[in-house]
């Protein structure tokens, strides 16, 4: 089609041939020139196709050689990232064994110590169960102890006080034991207790401290013998009587210091030595400080003996108008006045109470 195309054309445009020119006949017409044309147009366009066809695979061939670079590069990244992870696996799986090692051996130090730990704690329960049984006997020996010394207290010192807070001691024990076996011990001991907070109460730190306060107060009381009479008052009147006057009153004067009559209470006040002052003081202290001794001994007849001669010393010796010695006086007949002595109950009942329980226990623990 596309030959008949090309060549209607042509021969529209070609005059008709004149007659000079037509062939003969006889004589044999040459190739058509349309047709040749055609053929060249064929092998032109077959050219075309196949430049296009050569640069389409060109272009295939060079897109190919880029996608095939582009894969290259790729790869060798992925390689070299695959080489790192390979490295950092590597690097890790040998953490990751060291810490296996490390882990195995610290499982091994803890099963040794869980091991230890076992052996402790069956020694710890076998340790336990030791004490407990000997709880019992602890707790009674810390109630013995604590009623031998209420007793000694008492016998002894005379301590109430303490006696009592041995027994208080010794009930809240029992108490916290909750043993029906130990009721008639509970009910001796509250006895007894009762019994000391009927005594009497006995002041013996205020006696001791009043007994201090007068030994200190010994060097500072006057003695009788001290003592000087008051100047008389002399009126010196001035005026009528004049100079001579005057003159035989200062001569008077003189004559009254050197000769001094005196009225005294004690006529066989003693007349003491410095040394025998010194010695008489001290010997009053050592007085006091006896009766303060037998007061914590609890013994009466010295206690009185101590105070009752102290107190003859004072009002002997000393200056019986000053304020200070009339003080010491009065303290010493109240101190004397005091009671000091009391009558302890005897406790030891309980105690044995106490110890005849240990045979039962004994047989009990077989």
């Amino acid at each position: 089609m596309n030959d008949s195309s090309q060549t209607d054309p042509q021969r529209a445009a070609d005059p008709a041939p004149s007659a000079a020119t037509a062939p003969s006949e006889g004589e044999e017409r040459p190739a058509d020139s349309g047709a040749v044309r055609s053929r060249v147009g064929a092998v032109a366009f077959v050219a075309l196709i196949a430049l296009a066809a050569l640069g389409f695979a060109l272009w295939q061939w060079y897109d190919s050689r880029s996608e095939i670079a582009v894969l290259k590069q790729d790869l060798a990244r992925k390689l070299a990232e695959l080489d790192t992870q390979t490295k950092e696996g590597r690097l890790v799986a040998e953490q990751v064994r060291e810490a296996t090692g490390e882990a195995q051996v610290k499982i091994g130090v803890l099963e040794n110590k869980l091991a230890e730990s076992q052996s402790q704690q069956i020694a710890l329960e076998a340790l336990y169960q030791e004490l407990s049984r000997n709880r019992d006997e602890w707790t009674y020996a810390e109630i013995e102890q604590s009623l031998l010394i209420a007793s000694q207290q008492l016998q002894l010192a005379g301590n109430v006080k303490a006696a009592l807070i041995a027994l208080q001691n010794a009930d809240m024990r029992l108490q916290r034991m909750e043993r029906p076996q130990l009721t008639a011990l509970r009910k001796t001991i509250n006895r007894d207790i009762e019994r000391l907070k009927a005594l009497p109460h006995v002041d013996t730190v205020g006696i001791s401290v009043r007994l201090d306060n007068l030994i200190a107060a010994v060097d500072n009381l006057p003695l009788a013998m001290e003592v000087r009479p008051p100047p008389s008052a002399d009126t010196d009147k001035e005026g009528g009587n004049g100079r001579w006057a005057r003159v035989l009153r200062e001569a008077w004067s003189e004559l009254k210091q050197l000769v001094r009559i005196q009225h005294m209470d004690k006529p066989d006040l003693p007349l003491l030595a410095p040394s025998q002052i010194f010695f008489l003081r001290e010997n009053l202290k050592l007085r006091l400080i006896g009766a303060r001794l037998a007061l914590l001994a609890r013994d009466e007849t010295s206690y009185k003996a101590d105070l009752k001669a102290a107190r003859e010393w004072l009002e002997r010796y000393y200056d019986t108008r000053n304020n200070s010695v009339i003080h010491a006086a009065s303290a010493l007949r109240n101190l004397h006045a005091s009671e000091i002595s009391i009558e302890v109950p005897d406790i030891s009942g309980t105690l044995d109470a106490l110890r005849n329980l240990r045979p039962a226990r004994e047989r009990r623990a077989r």
